[in-house]
């Protein structure tokens, strides 16, 4: 099994990369083989509304020129994906989420490409603003029929200057007790397979509030 870590923040090892850190040394000690991508300091465009993802079915967005459509395939490879931002006026991060909104938008156009796999989120704040962007983040999650592992409190961690956030003892737990429940729900799907049928996934019903 393997699971995909995608780092939101500019720094490439800033506290949001150390928190994910803490996530998959967890998941790494189960036996699962764990990969951070850095996203945060790429140049990458928003969705455009296009369309074409979703006439042309090939599971790719046609804006060129980033790293997008391979992360995608990443993501439909991995049986966990764990996605990770420092909080910016308690958002996330705006390449981050360009990423998330093109990527979610062609997963979900073809077939629901992430449907069942097992996704966290985690976030890494200064002082406030880490149960917005948490939200922000859980809500692809959701949208997407993803499975999601709990801690024992929202998986949020402070700090400010790189590595800080090992002094949030609190946080610490939080992140180590995340990455063992992921690890183990990872486990429990991947067993379940041909044992226990999945719920039949259903076409989308869309309703305009305008008449």
């Amino acid at each position: 099994m393997k699971a995909i870590a995608f780092n939101g923040s500019p720094n490439r090892k800033g506290n949001t990369y150390h928190a994910l850190g803490m996530v998959t040394a967890e998941l790494e000690k189960a036996g699962i083989e764990t990969e951070i991508i850095h996203v945060g300091n790429k140049v990458i465009r928003g969705c455009t509304a296009c369309g074409q993802c979703a006439k042309n079915q090939n599971e790719q967005c046609v804006l060129p020129g980033d790293e997008v459509n391979e992360w995608i395939q990443k993501m439909k490879h991995a049986d966990g994906i764990i996605f990770g931002s420092p909080v910016h006026y308690a958002a996330i991060g705006g390449t981050m989420k360009s990423f998330l909104d093109r990527a979610f938008y062609v997963a979900g156009v073809n077939n629901g490409m992430f449907r069942h796999k097992v996704g966290a989120s985690v976030v890494a704040v200064r002082r406030s603003g880490g149960l917005p962007t948490f939200e922000q983040l859980n809500n692809y999650l959701l949208y997407s029929e993803m499975l999601l592992p709990t801690s024992n409190y929202w998986n949020v961690i402070h700090g400010t200057k790189p590595g800080e956030v090992a002094q949030d003892k609190e946080g610490v737990q939080i992140m180590r007790v995340l990455g063992r429940n992921m690890a183990w729900l990872m486990k429990l799907v991947e067993h379940g397979k041909g044992t226990i049928t999945p719920p039949e996934k259903e076409s989308k019903i869309f309703m305009n509030f305008i008449h």
